[in-house]
């Protein structure tokens, strides 16, 4: 087996670990040194969101590009603790290899997986017997507080269906949907707005909910139907503009006909 790939990956890894070093050295960087984790914490959602948009750019440079620059967190955070006596980098990669191979062990053990489906319930499984046995243990444990909330619904739906709380079929999932949108429309009756609030996002929920029925992840869906509006509207917008007209409530009838002609051509 050639091991040159692999060889050249430690050999780059090395380097770059050497480069964050010396940043947060003395006599590297002063940008670089006074960052700590709280600094650093914006940064990393934002990077998470611009390797999203590099992959969905199908360009591959810039995906590598900004892979890089999520990679150089995890590197940043990881120093700022070897700093503290508490772990470094080579910790994180050691235990991120330990742990996979413990929880894949139809690949390095004996264990078989038919498919996707079981291998995820082995890891399940594996993960929960890790877990240190203190109060009451619940599915739902480990789900980021700080998720986005369409994210974290799915992802909470989803861990429910795994115990066998869920629909039999996407029948029941549509007939809850309707089920809440009749609610919210009670609620906008009484002009409750706590009330209208609450139905919101029960609607919301149960949206969720249909999404994972049919394989569609929630906040994907509706990132990319946002970028829509967004890419129509801004037409909208340069259609008025050449016409010289402004947009305003007074010209909502024509700002709606371009919408509907932007809408056709853009399929």
């Amino acid at each position: 087996m050639d091991t040159r790939p692999e060889q050249d990956a430690a050999a780059a890894t090395a380097r770059l670990v050497e480069v964050v070093d010396r940043l947060r050295s003395e006599g590297g960087c002063p940008w670089d040194r006074g960052q700590t984790l709280e600094s650093l914490k914006p940064g990393l959602i934002e990077e998470s969101y611009e390797v999203l948009d590099a992959i969905d750019s199908g360009d591959p440079g810039r995906h590598a590009e900004e892979l890089g620059d999520l990679l150089l967190q995890v590197l940043m955070q990881s120093r700022i603790r070897e700093e503290q006596g508490a772990f470094s980098f080579r910790d994180v990669a050691e235990r991120l290899r330990e742990k996979l191979v413990r929880r894949h062990p139809h690949v390095f053990g004996d264990v078989k997986a038919e498919d996707g489906a079981e291998a995820l319930r082995n890891w399940e499984a594996i993960k929960a017997r890790e877990k240190p046995d203190v109060g009451e243990v619940s599915a739902l444990g480990g789900i980021p507080l700080g998720l986005p909330a369409l994210q974290k619904a799915q992802r909470a739906q989803g861990r429910a269906a795994r115990v066998g709380f869920d629909w039999p079929d996407a029948a029941g999932a549509v007939a809850k949907v309707e089920e809440e949108i009749g609610e919210l429309r009670r609620a906008m009756e009484e002009a409750d707005p706590r009330h209208t609030g609450e139905e919101i996002g029960d609607v919301l929920f149960s949206l969720v909910n249909l999404s994972r029925f049919l394989g569609v992840d929630a906040e994907e869906a509706l990132r990319r139907a946002t970028d829509k509006f967004m890419r129509r509207f801004r037409e909208v917008e340069r259609r008025m503009r050449q016409e010289g007209r402004a947009m305003e409530p007074a010209a909502m009838a024509r700002m709606d006909e371009h919408w509907e002609t932007v809408k056709a051509q853009d399929g």
